[in-house]
């Protein structure tokens, strides 16, 4: 069932939204469209929204063999090469105007490594080793300028001098470094590793897992700690029930990479207990809960934690596949999806988020620098690529 369902899913919903929003004028694709479904061409066009644009035309072109998604690709491959990077200062803006003119000039570690991410994908679309030699550059400015010898910073102005990290903290905290960058990091250096088998990129990859070990994840609460000062200490107490799922596939797919059996069954004790303790706390009315700030729940149901659910539920019935419940918790969360979330007005895709009866937040936007066809697209694209009902 959900091989078929992700495909139908991808091909007649998340495409057919997405592909008319190229903008043939300025470049790059439009930047915001708001919950009444009107697109706004004078939108800033967020840089990682670009790249998750790249990204997803980019496997869709390489997975499914559509050369109408690889124009797509090019053209966003384009805008971001043209627009979005920095040539004075190097690295990726934070965002531009519609035109592709600098709008928010920060360089944000985790943008960077979304534009690996995605600059790596392309290449193995399209072949084109330019795309490959951008993704490596910035590989090398990251660990040239946006770590230090305990991991990831996060936020720099212009000229890689340090700033406050506004723009990946929240819960009333101020982090210095944080779970979701470094995950990310850890994804655009594996889809990198993929495109290039680079012995440097692959020990890159060893050290983040080093320091998802050690550092993020909490064995007595089976969790990732979200929010950390420079030295690693949690500054609240929050599950990120998204997150901890997102990474229980996502790391157990990097490991695969490295062909490291020891590291991978040490790695996958730690996937596979997040995996357990968001099925057990989160996973409730047939869909998974946001978060959970000291011990207060948010029930809203986020469109991208959904999409991550399926699959990680789907990866943890692979790796054992006698405990069905696994397999029954992401059709029943696809179920959910394509009911709730998935937006049944004509023209649209997903929507941002519904409460835990299905019932919409129309106060969100379905396309804005941080809603793209990356998550929901990726779940599409491998369900399709696992053959769960196989």
């Amino acid at each position: 069932m959900l091989k078929k369902e992700a495909l139908s899913m991808l091909e007649s919903r998340i495409l057919p939204f997405w592909q008319p929003l190229r903008d043939d004028r300025y470049g790059g694709f439009t930047g915001f469209v708001g919950y009444d479904l009107r697109a706004d061409p004078e939108a800033d066009k967020g840089c990682i929204l670009m790249s998750r644009i790249l990204w997803f035309f980019s496997r869709c072109a390489k997975d499914l063999g559509r050369e109408d998604c690889l124009d797509c690709a090019g053209h966003a491959f384009r805008f971001l090469r043209d627009f979005c990077f920095d040539r004075e200062c190097g690295g990726v803006y934070w965002s531009v105007t519609c035109r592709g003119e600098p709008a928010d000039e920060t360089k944000h570690t985790y943008n960077q490594a979304f534009a690996v991410y995605a600059l790596s994908a392309y290449y193995e679309a399209s072949g084109d080793r330019s795309a490959l030699t951008l993704a490596e550059y910035l590989f090398h400015l990251i660990e040239g300028r946006c770590r230090d010898r305990d991991g990831y910073l996060e936020a720099f102005d212009r000229h890689f001098r340090p700033v406050s990290n506004e723009k990946l903290s929240e819960n009333g905290v101020m982090a210095e470094r944080t779970m979701n960058t470094l995950l990310h990091v850890f994804e655009g250096y594996a889809g990198l590793y993929q495109a290039s088998r680079d012995p440097e990129v692959g020990e890159a990859i060893r050290k983040i897992l080093r320091i998802f070990e050690e550092k993020i994840y909490n064995p007595a609460l089976r969790r990732q700690e979200v929010f950390f000062d420079e030295e690693y200490r949690s500054l609240i107490d929050l599950t990120s029930y998204g997150h901890d799922i997102e990474t229980s596939w996502l790391l157990d797919w990097g490991c695969g990479l490295l062909g490291d059996p020891e590291l991978s069954a040490r790695i996958s004790k730690i996937t596979s207990a997040l995996a357990e303790n968001v099925f057990e706390k989160a996973y409730k009315n047939h869909s998974v809960a946001n978060e959970c700030e000291r011990g207060v729940t948010d029930d809203t149901r986020v469109w991208w934690v959904q999409a991550e659910a399926v699959l990680g539920f789907v990866n943890q019935w692979r790796r054992r596949p006698a405990e069905t419940k696994y397999l029954a918790a992401a059709e029943d969360v696809f179920d959910f999806i394509r009911r709730y979330v998935a937006d049944s007005r004509p023209g649209g895709e997903w929507l941002w988020a519904v409460d835990r009866e299905g019932r919409p937040d129309s106060s969100r936007p379905v396309v804005s620098p941080w809603k793209c066809p990356y998550h929901n697209g990726r779940m599409c694209l491998e369900l399709i690529r696992r053959r769960p009902d196989a």
